[in-house]
């Protein structure tokens, strides 16, 4: 199985922390953010690993490599202004493959385990569903949510269940992105309704760690949480 790892934001409200380092590599826990996303991914066995980048992308180049100080192979999808999410991930589809594919945001932190992908690929498989999405409770910062989760596991819009949001984790069908225009900027989110609207979303309730490293706030508090005496809990 092969995971994408999404890191080609300007980072504006993280400026100026992010105007001579791209978001995704700033230091939380004592190393980058990013980095704990591919830890966690080879701890899971998933080595394959490509990267977006537009804004200071050759920072990320030049901080991970091919991978191999982690084991893993990392190829990279650079692109010269970012597409936004789904314009990122349907750039990067023949880097992809043709079987679904685990996508995480590069700016957050969550203690899931990348290990429960193989089992939500079979599910995605055998449902003909488009996409599997994880869902966290809904944070300070965003207390309306995204999207609500029935208790059969698919995703809904129903307004009578309430919300959670989305944690930035999923697993996606290619012909998810079948109308994405080649090259062109578009939001992963006006996908993944349509996806909802007909009955072809997933997803699960995750009750762990996570944060939207969105703030320079945030990542300081983040920063404590995995300190010297809190690592442990997330490894």
């Amino acid at each position: 199985m092969r995971a994408m790892i999404l890191a080609a934001g300007r980072g504006e409200r993280m400026r100026p922390l992010t105007d001579r380092l791209p978001k995704p590599m700033l230091a939380v826990g004592g190393k980058p953010l990013i980095v704990w996303h591919i830890e966690r991914l080879v701890a899971a066995g998933i080595t394959d690993i490509v990267i977006n980048h537009a804004w200071l992308g050759e920072r990320i180049e030049a901080g991970l490599g091919d991978g191999s100080s982690w084991s893993a192979r990392i190829r990279y999808s650079p692109e010269i202004t970012a597409l936004e999410t789904a314009g990122g991930i349907a750039q990067a589809l023949p880097l992809l493959g043709e079987q679904p594919f685990l996508v995480i945001n590069g700016d957050i932190f969550c203690d899931w385990d990348p290990g429960q992908a193989a089992a939500h690929v079979r599910q995605l498989q055998a449902s003909q569903a488009r996409a599997w999405l994880l869902l966290v409770d809904n944070p300070a910062h965003h207390p309306r949510g995204d999207f609500a989760l029935e208790a059969s596991g698919w995703v809904s819009s129903a307004p009578s269940l309430p919300c959670l949001t989305f944690a930035g984790i999923g697993i996606y069908e290619p012909a998810l992105f079948a109308r994405v225009a080649p090259a062109a900027p578009m939001p992963l989110a006006p996908l993944l309704r349509d996806a909802i609207a007909t009955g072809a979303a997933l997803g699960q309730h995750h009750r762990g760690a996570w944060t939207d490293v969105g703030t320079p706030e945030r990542l300081r508090e983040l920063d404590t949480i995995l300190s010297a005496d809190g690592i442990s809990q997330y490894q």
